[in-house]
């Protein structure tokens, strides 16, 4: 008798709990009603051909699904296995590449680039490392609107931006570009001795179990990865030219992976973020200050952390990775979620609406963009 009363109390704590856990559950139901219309509604105003989305509370993936062709022209279905680019948001692996290092002893964010790269002319030898993550180095873009500076080849391109003067003083504001992060591609391979790639998958993709994830562009050819398309109008004399859909190549040269190369799943990312909260890809201390803002001279915030656009600061925090107007994932660390969504169409720009599907799972979203 007295083994059959020892047993009251918990019985009596597990029927008090069964409520909440029966809401709790409700409500991520609801959310995740909530969400599936939501986008299903972004894919029928814009146009989006196919949607991923992925969203994970608490550490784990309460919802991803998948929905809209991978290919228009020929009629092929998006699966949960099918690879979206998700270009800039590749920052944020680098970011992390970055803290590994750090953690290993190889790099010092503090130390100047000069430290680890010989050959970077006179003005540059004295950014910091945290200097390229933020994009706060001053340095000219070895990017254009053409693509590689020059329109000539990658060897030219760094030999061209090379003898240019910087476009600000370092660390005087934020200035977006891709030299920063072609730097860290060159210095992540160079402290590793591994290609930069190789580095990312062994220590972040096998990490998290991320094994259809990989790197490459329009022109490189990636098995199950869907097709990008655009609506941008095109300057033909068709009638119906600037309400078309029609395909978007893009380009990124090898030299700039670190910036833009990566092809993955909305699942993937989802589950790279869990590894990242869990502390098997980095240490909470080092998580915590890798998505602190990197500070300008006179002492205020800039736009980007360690590879990671911080879209609001504490106590709300937001950071993100934004990649080619299509791939967004937002994380909000003080409220144990994140939202990962990828598209097929250049200017579905879904970082603006995550925030509105955020709000569903009952996370307030000031600042979200």
């Amino acid at each position: 008798m007295l083994k059959k009363c020892r047993f009251i109390p918990i019985i009596a704590a597990v029927l008090l709990w069964l409520p909440s856990l029966h809401a709790a559950t409700g409500t991520v139901v609801e959310a995740n009603r909530l969400t599936r219309q939501l986008v299903r509604k972004k894919m029928q105003e814009q146009r989006i051909p196919a949607v991923q989305i992925a969203v994970v509370r608490n550490q784990r993936i309460v919802l991803s699904e998948t929905w809209g062709l991978a290919n228009v022209e020929n009629h092929i279905a998006a699966k949960a296995t099918t690879l979206f680019p998700i270009n800039s948001a590749t920052k944020s692996f680098t970011g992390v590449a970055m803290m590994q290092l750090a953690e290993a002893g190889l790099v010092d964010l503090e130390a100047p680039v000069s430290r680890y790269l010989d050959d970077v002319p006179e003005a540059w030898r004295s950014i910091r490392i945290r200097q390229l993550l933020g994009h706060t180095s001053g340095l000219p873009d070895v990017v254009d609107q053409k693509g590689m500076l020059g329109g000539g080849t990658e060897r030219a391109a760094w030999e061209a931006v090379k003898k240019l003067p910087l476009d600000a003083p370092v660390g005087e504001r934020f200035s977006y570009n891709q030299t920063n992060y072609g730097l860290l591609q060159q210095i992540i391979a160079k402290q590793a001795k591994t290609p930069f790639e190789h580095y990312v998958a062994q220590h972040q993709f096998a990490v998290a179990k991320m094994p259809l994830t990989t790197f490459g562009d329009s022109y490189d050819l990636v098995p199950d990865a869907a097709t990008i398309y655009a609506t941008t109008p095109r300057g033909t004399l068709a009638a119906n030219d600037g309400d078309r859909l029609s395909k978007w190549i893009y380009e990124i040269p090898y030299g700039l992976w670190a910036g833009g190369g990566m092809q993955t799943t909305a699942d993937e990312v989802a589950r790279w973020i869990i590894a990242l909260s869990d502390g098997r890809l980095i240490s909470n201390d080092d998580l915590q200050k890798m998505w602190v803002p990197e500070r300008l001279n006179n002492g205020a915030n800039g736009d980007w952390a360690a590879g990671w656009p911080v879209l609001h600061a504490p106590p709300q925090r937001q950071v993100a990775g934004i990649g080619g107007a299509r791939a967004a994932f937002v994380v909000y660390p003080d409220d144990g979620l994140a939202i990962v969504v990828l598209t097929n169409l250049a200017g579905a720009n879904p970082q603006r609406f995550i925030g509105q599907i955020a709000a569903f799972y009952n996370v307030a979203t000031i600042g979200n963009h």
